[in-house]
């Protein structure tokens, strides 16, 4: 690539300043400090504005305030007054490993992409629960890799919470839109437009998700309906994988009803053995127990939440005619 790579860092956020704390640190940490980062203030009645102020002086920092609209508006407006030719989005409950603007910038410089993704990963000091969502939205076992954990995924598209695409893309393919699965959509349009994305498998962040079972379900559940409506804006995008989640369910219950109708408990036998690879797989990736065990019970709020809500829609449209905050309801 010959011109100068300018990195500038959009990240919306409401009502979460110790979140923005935490990712300010990880950035004022980075090995490569030549990056301006764009804090954008989607409304919020908590502000983060005084925890800006701290890193104003470690950082080239931008602190901008607008009205509530949206995460998708607001990496828009981050994206729209940034200065850079080139732009990084993180969620703001990600935290950068030091060398994270490091290996972007070298791989970009030697082999440019104007979009890429990388995946996320738990730190050795989130709570068990964090490490428990972490593996049931990582793990090969329970997403197939689609999400960056496996190199070769090829259902592979950059999500927002980790997600680089350069100025020019921006500017001839247009930002996020304000729906559900924004991210699906805009790597879809990108790739459309025929710009090149790909996944930097060794650029991860730390997803600290400050999440409980129940609102994991409705997350989940929300993706599988924005899964849907993607599928309809973009018609052949939906692929076998997406499906799995669905047909996870529907076979649960199928297994259930043959083991009622024959009285043969045989017929659940796949359950168990399932349920014991999940714990297995994540004994040897966590080294712990208790967080084997959650994340068990993390995959299968996982795999039923998105598979019924996957469902759902097809069934009922609903996400369609839906604004984003509705379906988080």
């Amino acid at each position: 690539m010959n011109k100068e790579l300018q990195l500038s860092i959009v990240v919306p956020v409401y009502n979460r300043p110790d979140e923005i704390g935490e990712l300010l640190e990880s950035l004022s940490r980075q090995t490569d400090s030549n990056f301006e980062v764009m804090i954008v203030e989607d409304g919020s009645t908590l502000s983060c504005e005084a925890v800006c102020h701290k890193y104003s002086e470690k950082l080239q920092l931008h602190y901008l305030y607008k009205p509530n609209s949206g995460r998708s508006e607001s990496r828009n407006y981050g994206m729209e007054r940034a200065r850079g030719n080139y732009y990084l989005i993180f969620d703001s409950d990600c935290i950068l490993p030091p060398d994270y603007i490091q290996k972007v910038r070298t791989h970009l410089q030697e082999h440019y992409l104007d979009c890429f993704g990388g995946p996320d990963s738990a730190a050795c000091d989130f709570s068990t629960m964090q490490k428990a969502v972490n593996y049931a939205m990582t793990s090969f076992l329970t997403t197939g890799g689609i999400r960056g954990g496996s190199k070769k995924s090829a259902a592979f598209t950059p999500r927002s919470f980790n997600m680089g695409i350069s100025k020019e893309v921006f500017l001839q393919v247009g930002g996020f839109k304000n729906i559900v699965g924004e991210d699906i959509d805009l790597s879809i349009r990108i790739s459309k437009a025929g710009f090149r994305t790909a996944l930097l498998s060794d650029a991860f962040v730390y997803h600290k998700r400050r999440i409980d079972l129940k609102r994991f379900y409705k997350q989940v559940n929300t993706f599988g309906k924005g899964r849907v409506l993607i599928s309809r804006m973009h018609p052949g995008s939906m692929k076998a994988l997406h499906l799995l989640p669905l047909f996870f369910v529907l076979g649960h219950a199928l297994l259930l009803i043959l083991s009622l109708v024959f009285l043969n408990p045989w017929f659940l036998l796949p359950l168990p053995v399932y349920m014991l690879a999940l714990f297995l797989d994540s004994l040897f990736k966590n080294r712990q127990a208790g967080i084997a065990a959650l994340s068990v019970l993390a995959a299968y709020i996982q795999l039923f939440g998105y598979g019924l809500g996957l469902g759902s829609e097809i069934l009922t449209k609903k996400a369609f005619s839906s604004t984003q905050e509705e379906l988080y309801k």
